[in-house]
């Protein structure tokens, strides 16, 4: 950790030399905010958390999350591991798609789909950091992005906002918002935070714990792309409605999770659970609430090799994903909630974590 804590402070000082409450466009840095017990460090490339720090149900404190030791690794980063993800998160069928009767052709990156926004997402730009303030009861920072008419392939300008920010109770809160200024346009933000809540490097996920509250999925083909079907998770692998161990009910797949959760509750714009994970040895429970209608659970299949802090190394199933979310491929699927954003109506997305221990 003292290795850790010094190189975040050489890349504050050497890339930006930013300070408390200060606002610079085209500079990296590394920022952190730090409320109790709880700790976490985010930079402006890819509005990206890099680090979490809390302790487990013995006082001792661990990163909770996968990451690299160097802003040049997440620029250099294909798992998108912390990253904001977007313009659309998640895939677009064929990378095409029309609206009001214009057929708009995407940067096709997996494929002949479109992922996570295209070959240049939100993930692998600079984002200005508008306010930081690592002080008081409730430390935060805003980040923002200016994507252009045309980026990816996607129409008319959007301007995004996303707030990180520590409150009472070892919570994280998430809030997001994107203002299409010209032109109708899909808007899907996610955070894509790989979660190991026993720390990052202390093995795989399969032991740990989850509840997805749940009740249906939305099928997908071979290319992981929704059918537009929505089915019931019930005598399925995927019924998570009660806490089930991951392994336990994965090993009926032929690899792992990923896959949306149409999430109970429906729409509106209150907060409702999503997610709940539990690490046995470590005692840490994480919670996850938000008002969004999906939530897309991964387990980390494509890892392999991934050179992370320290030098451990990242495999298949070291940690979990929940990736909260309009339903993948919605441009495509009039039968799924909207994701299109009009000017005068902003998008809005908001999560909440909530950490704590148990014996």
């Amino acid at each position: 950790m003292a290795k850790l804590a010094l190189l975040l402070c050489f890349l504050i000082l050497a890339v930006s030399g930013l300070a408390n409450g200060s606002a610079t466009e085209h500079k990296v840095g590394i920022f952190e905010l730090k409320k109790g017990d709880i700790s976490v460090n985010l930079t402006n490339w890819g509005a990206t958390i890099t680090s979490l720090v809390l302790p487990d149900k013995h006082g001792k404190p661990a990163d909770v999350v996968l990451g690299y030791d160097s802003i040049k690794d997440y620029m250099n980063d294909k798992p998108y591991i912390g990253a904001i993800v977007g313009r659309v998160a998640n895939r677009i069928g064929g990378a095409q798609f029309t609206l009001n009767g214009t057929l708009y052709k995407l940067i096709a990156n997996e494929g002949k789909n479109t992922l996570h926004g295209g070959k240049i997402g939100f993930s692998d730009v600079v984002w200005k950091v508008a306010r930081y303030h690592n002080k008081g009861p409730a430390p935060y920072i805003v980040f923002t992005y200016h994507s252009s008419d045309g980026e990816q392939g996607f129409p008319g300008d959007l301007q995004v906002t996303v707030s990180y920010t520590l409150i009472e109770d070892n919570q994280l809160s998430i809030k997001m918002k994107a203002t299409a200024l010209n032109k109708p346009t899909p808007v899907n933000l996610a955070q894509h935070t790989y979660w190991n809540i026993g720390g990052h490097n202390s093995g795989d996920i399969l032991s740990n714990e989850i509840q997805i509250f749940g009740s249906h999925i939305t099928l997908l083909d071979s290319d992981l792309i929704p059918t537009g079907k929505i089915a019931s998770v019930k005598g399925t692998p995927y019924d998570f409605l009660k806490p089930h161990v991951i392994g336990s009910k994965m090993k009926k797949l032929s690899n792992g999770y990923d896959i949306n959760y149409v999430l109970d509750g429906g729409l509106g714009d209150k907060l409702k659970p999503a997610a709940v994970v539990y690490d046995k040895k470590s005692g840490r429970v994480l919670e996850l609430s938000t008002d969004a209608p999906g939530v897309q659970f991964y387990t980390s299949n494509s890892l392999k090799n991934v050179k992370g802090k320290g030098g451990f190394v990242y495999e298949p199933h070291a940690a979990l994903c929940l990736e909260t979310q309009g339903f993948p491929d919605a441009v495509n699927h009039p039968n799924f909630p909207s994701t299109i954003v009009s000017p005068g109506k902003p998008y809005r997305h908001q999560m909440l974590f909530k950490f704590s221990t148990k014996a």
